[in-house]
């Protein structure tokens, strides 16, 4: 066993809360210690923040990739084309097993145009957000009306950032 200033530490726990904002990165830690002897103390717990740079990569993936979801549930084609590169890829859900890959910026804007024309009442829900530098992991529940009775699917979305532009979204879905 190791000791801290004369505390013995029996149990640690290690949990990170990253929040993200347009103009915020907190990550918290919260580290519980357990006192050295059966002593009726409680134990206690310590809270440290650590903010970054105005700029870091996360803060730059997390406002794209809402900028990102904002212009698709308005169904802007044309904005979305502005957070997309030239190379940009997308991996569709269908058709099963595998979906289908698009390539390039105009193709995969093509695609979303007639999609949307094709579902215009689909809702896109956000249910967790996840980032890591460069790449971000949405959990989603797509809604829509499908033969006049409310529809919605399940899936998770896993971007790539580059330079403030969505590089790469592979969708998959649950079933």
């Amino acid at each position: 066993m190791r000791t801290y200033k004369g505390v013995r530490v029996l149990t640690v726990i290690c949990t990170v809360l990253v929040s993200l904002s347009a103009d915020q990165y907190t990550e918290k830690i919260a580290v519980r210690a357990a006192p050295a002897q059966k002593a009726e103390v409680p134990a206690t717990e310590r809270m440290v923040s650590m903010t970054s740079e105005q700029n870091s990569p996360a803060q730059t993936t997390r406002s794209t990739i809402d900028r990102f979801n904002e212009a698709f549930n308005r169904h802007d084609a044309d904005a979305l084309a502005a957070w997309l590169t030239d190379d940009t890829v997308f991996e569709d859900t269908s058709p099963a097993p595998d979906g289908r890959r698009i390539e390039g910026k105009a193709a995969v804007v093509a695609f979303w145009r007639e999609w949307f024309a094709k579902n215009a009442d689909a809702v896109f829900e956000a249910e967790d957000v996840i980032v890591s530098g460069d790449r971000c992991v949405v959990r989603w529940v797509y809604r829509k009306m499908r033969n006049g009775q409310p529809w919605h699917l399940r899936g998770v979305d896993v971007f790539t950032v580059r330079d403030g532009k969505v590089a790469a979204k592979l969708a998959y879905v649950k079933g």
